[in-house]
Parts: C-alpha cells; sequence; structure tokens
C-alpha cells in the first residue's frame, strides 16, 4: 500500500456557463438535446455493477411533451432489492478497506467526467426528463453535483485529519473513522439531479455501501449518473440501483438486520412513515440505523417597509418560479409591508408578462413543465378553489393546460387571511400566496411566520433598516434553517451555505457540508499505551 499524507486538490465552485446565443456551450446543449429527444433507450438496473432488464416496463416522458417517449425502464420487485443488498454487503470489506486517497480519486474523476465529456449530455437528460431549462440544469446537473464531490472530498479528508489534541507521555491517541455496519438506503427526489447523485455517493464515499432507488421520474438522468460513476471506477456492488415501487422495496430494506441508516430526500408524509417503520422494526437492526432526511418547506420572504422594491420583485419572482415553485427552498408566501405592495406589485406584474412557457429545447422559456399529472392535478385543484373563495384575489396567472405537457401559469393570490391555504400547505408548484401586513404591525409579523407552517427549511427578509434586519433574523431564528438577507430563499451553493432545515423539514444535517459525511461513520477511539503498568496498586493503597 502506498504510504503519505496526502494533500487532495482545493475545491472552488464550478463556474456556470450562461447558454447565450451563438455560444459554444449553447451549441453543445442543443446537439445534445437534439440527440436526447432522437432515440428511444432502454434503461436498466445496476445491480453488482450488472445492467439488469426486467419484462415489466415503465415509461420516461419529457413533462413538458408527454406524448414524445424518451426511454423505457426495467421496473424490479424485492427480489431485485434483496439482490442489491447481498451484493452490496459482499462488495462491503474490500471497499471499506480500500485506501481512502483511491476512494477519493474515483469521485473526483466523476466530478471531471460532469465538468467535462459528460456536462452537457447530463444537463440535456435532465431538461428533457425533468423539465428543466439551460440555467437551472445548469447550476444543478452540473455546478451543483461537481461541487458536492470535490468538496466532499475535502471534507472527508478534514474529518480524518481530526484526531484527539493530547497523547500524554507514554500513550498515543487516535480516533478512526469507520463506515457503517451494512448498507445504507439512499431514497432520491426528482427535482435535482445533483442530489439524486449526492445521496449515494456522498455515502459511498465515506466507504459505505449503498442501494439506491431514485424517484421514478429522475430514472432518465439517474441512468446517466450510474454510467459516470462506473466510468469513474466504482467498483461493482458498491452503489447498486434499483427502480422498484417503495413500499414494496422499503419491506425488504427495512427488515433487513444489516440496514444502517437512509439518506433521503422527499416528502415530509414519506419521510415520518420511513421514521416510524424503522422505529417498529428497531430490535432487528443490528445497530441503531442512522436516519438524514430533507423533506418539505413552506418557504416565505418577508419584505420590510425600507425594502428596495426592484430587489424585492426579482428575489420573489425568481424564488417562487424558477424551476416552476419545485424546489424545497421555493419561495410560496410572501408577507409584504402595505406601504410597498402597490410598487412591487406593478414590478411583478410587468416581469410576469415577459415570462415565456414552454418546452426547455427553447432556451427563451423561462418556465416549463410541472413534473407529471399527479402534481399538476393538485396544483388545479388549490387554484380552482381559490378562484372561488373570498378573500383571495387571483392578481396573475390561474390558468393550466395539459394537452402537451403539464403547464401551470405562475400564479400570484393576495389573501386577506394570512392562514388561508396556500400560505399554510406545501403546493411544490409555480404558485405564490402574498399577505399584505400594515407596516406598524412588523414587529407582530414574526410570531405569524413562524407558526403559520410546520417547515422550517428556508425563509428572507428583505430590508435596507439594519434594525429591521436584526430583528428579523433574531425573531426568524428557528424558522428556516437556511436563512437570507437581502436575496431570495433559493439558490444555496456547496461550499457557501450548507443546506438544510429542522423541525417538520428535516434533520438539518447540512448537505454539501462536513456535517453530513459525518452521519455515515461511526468513530473508533484507539489508545496505545507504550508502557503499560505491571502492578494493580496505585500510590494511595500504601
Amino acid at each position: 500500500m502506498v504510504k503519505g499524507f496526502f494533500n487532495v486538490p482545493v475545491p472552488v465552485n464550478e463556474p456556470t456557463l450562461g447558454y447565450a446565443p451563438g455560444s459554444k456551450e449553447r451549441e453543445l446543449l442543443e446537439a445534445a438535446l437534439k440527440e436526447g429527444r432522437s432515440k428511444q433507450i432502454d434503461i436498466p438496473m445496476y445491480i453488482n455493477g450488472k445492467q439488469v432488464h426486467t419484462d415489466k416496463k415503465g415509461k420516461v416522458s419529457p413533462p413538458h411533451d408527454h406524448q414524445h417517449l424518451l426511454a423505457t425502464y426495467s421496473i424490479g420487485n424485492k427480489t431485485h432489492v434483496q439482490e442489491a443488498i447481498d451484493t452490496a454487503l459482499a462488495a462491503k470489506s474490500k471497499w471499506e478497506n480500500m485506501a481512502w486517497e483511491q476512494r477519493a480519486s474515483i469521485f473526483l474523476k466523476a466530478a471531471d467526467l460532469i465538468a467535462g465529456p459528460y456536462r452537457y449530455k447530463l444537463n440535456a437528460a435532465t431538461m428533457l426528463g425533468q423539465s428543466k431549462n439551460a440555467y437551472q440544469a445548469e447550476i444543478d446537473a452540473a455546478c451543483e453535483l461537481i461541487d458536492f464531490l470535490r468538496f466532499n472530498v475535502s471534507y472527508m479528508v478534514e474529518i480524518y485529519k481530526q484526531q484527539p489534541p493530547v497523547s500524554p507521555r507514554g500513550v498515543w491517541n487516535r480516533v478512526e473513522q469507520r463506515p457503517l455496519e451494512g448498507f445504507v438506503f439512499a431514497l432520491t427526489p426528482f427535482n435535482f439531479t445533483a442530489i439524486a447523485a449526492n445521496l449515494p455517493a456522498s455515502v459511498a464515499m465515506m466507504g459505505n455501501v449503498v442501494v439506491w432507488k431514485p424517484a421514478d421520474t429522475q430514472v432518465y438522468a439517474a441512468n446517466l449518473l450510474m454510467e459516470i460513476f462506473i466510468e469513474a471506477g466504482l467498483p461493482a456492488g458498491v452503489i447498486n440501483l434499483v427502480y422498484v415501487d417503495g413500499p414494496e422495496a422499503g419491506e425488504v430494506i427495512f427488515n433487513s438486520p444489516d440496514f444502517a441508516g437512509i439518506h433521503f430526500t422527499g416528502s415530509t408524509a414519506v419521510f415520518q412513515n420511513i421514521w416510524k417503520t424503522i422505529g417498529t422494526n428497531i430490535h432487528k437492526y443490528k445497530s441503531y440505523p442512522r436516519i438524514v432526511g430533507e423533506t418539505g418547506g413552506k418557504d416565505f420572504i418577508l419584505v420590510h417597509g425600507s425594502a428596495d422594491v426592484e430587489v424585492s420583485s426579482t428575489a420573489i419572482l425568481r424564488g417562487a418560479f424558477e424551476y416552476q415553485g419545485q424546489k424545497c427552498s421555493a419561495a410560496s408566501r410572501t408577507y409584504i409591508a402595505k406601504s410597498l405592495w402597490p410598487q412591487i406589485k406593478e414590478l411583478m406584474l410587468r416581469d410576469l408578462a415577459t415570462f415565456k412557457m414552454g418546452g426547455t429545447e427553447d432556451f427563451s422559456n423561462f418556465i416549463n413543465a410541472v413534473i407529471d399529472e399527479r402534481s399538476f392535478d393538485k396544483l388545479a385543484k388549490y387554484i380552482d378553489q381559490a378562484k372561488k373563495d373570498k378573500g383571495v384575489e387571483v392578481v396573475a396567472g390561474g390558468n393550466y393546460d395539459k394537452s402537451k405537457g403539464y403547464f401551470i401559469e405562475p400564479t400570484v393570490l393576495v389573501v386577506d387571511d394570512p392562514k388561508y391555504t396556500t400560505m399554510c400547505e406545501e403546493l411544490f408548484g409555480p404558485v405564490l400566496s402574498v399577505y399584505v401586513y400594515e407596516d406598524a404591525d412588523f414587529d407582530q409579523i414574526f410570531e405569524l411566520i413562524d407558526t403559520t407552517s410546520g417547515y422550517a427549511l428556508t425563509g428572507a427578509v428583505i430590508a435596507q433598516d439594519r434594525y429591521a434586519i436584526e430583528q428579523a433574523s433574531g425573531a426568524l431564528r428557528n424558522s428556516a434553517g437556511n436563512f437570507y438577507i437581502n436575496d431570495k430563499c433559493t439558490g444555496a451553493v456547496v461550499g457557501q451555505q450548507p443546506f438544510g432545515g429542522a423541525r417538520g423539514s428535516g434533520t438539518n444535517d447540512k448537505a454539501g457540508s462536513m456535517i453530513n459525511l459525518l452521519r455515515w461513520v461511526s468513530p473508533r477511539t484507539i489508545k496505545e499505551t507504550f508502557d503499560p503498568p505491571k502492578d494493580y496498586r496505585y500510590p494511595f493503597l500504601g
């Protein structure tokens, strides 16, 4: 084995490409989109590094063009889940005993593959499969994922370097960071390709083995991610990718005595049910499983009477409607001082009138489709109810159409009741609720914001008055795990704003930080005594 204390490359955030008309990156991305749409692929599961096909197939279509077939994928069953577990456990010993720098090299190479030869193909897969525009795909599938991989390697080294500060004469104290005993289940969402990759990759990086189940609506990009991991040198069996019905997979995984943890991003209801199941089965496990989850949000923007109206309007529009509001950090409720509302409303309506909506292949479209018909129908129901309810004014949008794609117009509701349904419930779509408060009531607005929702993921305050900023920052300290001042409440960057919230929003283990990686190791303290005692007697015995 090679010996040495190695310094890993210092991570820096991946530059975001602009995709301006006439640029080389735009030409390459458009070619990748054309290539993706030109063929239908058959997506396998990956178990023990081998492609596994089944007769039962699911279909992948662009949410903005649901009659177009991009791919079919193999749907597995309980036997595939068990095979994935067995394979992972068989690979565990060799993987966890591999030198850390060799593991690091795999994920650093994956980052460079994504930054280089796979960038446009992965962005195109995200645009087609998840209906993200070019910019949203770039900051997700390329930049954020590259940052996750590179920064996590650096965090891993920092964790390994953390050692006891004192070793008295004759003693050497040290700490070993062991992988967890068993396997980890990565259950990943549709809305971020970067999260889909990071949940299994961060766990594997620390020497663990993984069974990975992505959302059905993210299978198209997940398949490419697995191809990239394999090309980067990930050994067979370390990450096993399965497409199995959730409850069916859970029945096998959560009853396995080797279940060591779950890395989850998804809905609050699913996460709470998983936690309950783990609790019920706790006596079956060899160790107490690590439960790490990021779930929903009912994220807010608070606009003080001293705020800049253009800053406010831009933050609200971007925070609420980028990626059709399908970010767990998206602004879905905003509280605006009455003195500023007429100006902010005018600016918002001006800009909303310029929003174009359509397929991701047309780069002039700022708004694309929501992820699937179930989401579309849910959002349409809320919008229809808002149109009927007294005390609710639809000031923008309110229309929808699923004939070609699942398109919901960016919709702004102004509500008289700050506890109206759409102010409280997570909709996960391009629907923003506005409550206009009296400027003199700023001191009372904090409790309203804090108690309206059970979530506590992201929030923002926009103000020029520093006392107001200080007051809001303190009063809302438990209302959001990521808090923004004079900015939108979305867009956390790895290495800059570790992401996560508490209360109903998850375990706040901060993806994109050392905190998250510490959840995937089990420390062992080692004390070595060089000249140990040879007599049990202490001096006090005389």
